[in-house]
């Protein structure tokens, strides 16, 4: 059993919910700062075609086995620990664990009214947990002054976790960008998390989930804009691990 093991590149963490928690929380109290990414089907496959991508998930301190086609590529290649660390999953574990440990929360990303929506589910559910601050920047590079005042807005509320949720490769090239400068916060990359706790999309039903079918129900609920992302996505994922195989094979 390995600390990872190799993705088209990807060097995917071989941990548990459990064990990602207990390293996030271990970050924020000793103030490393640093991001994780949450790699699913869809960045492994923008990382085996971009080096510049690929190189920014593998700076990342974690890169948690997001999709379910991941965790079943780490347990073939003998990594018995290794669990599926969905970002959605990831983010209500959190929360729930934030309560008793006095974690700060930022919220970045998203549109204005879906979180608002979002923080007000929050504090409903987590009353304990602090959200200290939340922002859905615009659908446009931010100018020098704009990011400036970005950085000031968020340094004030003093976060331990900033979460993320500007959808890949954006969100992961934000973190890549910002980490260093917003330390000693933890910035996770958690896509479509914002949505579906907010309401604004319907996650799909655990069966589906247990086997892998999640990007199913997503594509059923916005197949105008998600049909061509799965299907290539999908038929170059399974291509690039095959071609994987054939040359260690051969090796």
């Amino acid at each position: 059993m390995t600390d990872q093991f190799d993705l088209l590149g990807v060097n995917i963490s071989n941990i548990d919910r459990k064990r990602t928690l207990a390293i996030v929380h271990a970050h924020c109290k000793a103030g490393k700062g640093g991001y994780i990414c949450f790699c699913n089907v869809h960045t492994t496959v923008m990382a085996r075609r971009d080096p510049k991508y690929c190189y920014i998930l593998n700076q990342a301190f974690l890169r948690a086995p997001d999709g379910k086609p991941i965790y079943w590529i780490g347990r073939l290649k003998g990594n018995s620990a290794v669990q599926q660390v969905a970002g959605p999953d990831f983010f209500e574990d959190c929360f729930s664990a934030s309560e008793g440990l006095g974690l700060k929360h930022y919220l970045y990303g998203g549109q204005p009214d879906m979180l608002e929506n979002l923080v007000k589910m929050l504090k409903m559910r987590y009353p304990k947990a602090k959200v200290v601050g939340w922002e859905a920047p615009p659908f446009r590079p931010l100018t020098v002054d704009e990011e400036q005042e970005m950085h000031e807005r968020i340094q004030q509320k003093k976060p331990d976790l900033i979460w993320v949720g500007l959808g890949a490769p954006k969100q992961e090239l934000w973190m890549s960008r910002h980490a260093e400068s917003l330390q000693p916060a933890v910035l996770l990359g958690v896509g479509a998390a914002f949505d579906f706790h907010a309401g604004a999309i319907s996650r799909a039903p655990k069966w589906m989930r247990r086997l892998g079918l999640e990007w199913f129900h997503r594509l059923t609920q916005e197949p105008q804009r998600l049909l061509r992302r799965y299907v290539v996505t999908n038929t170059l994922f399974l291509w690039y691990v095959l071609i994987d195989l054939i040359n260690r094979w051969r090796n």
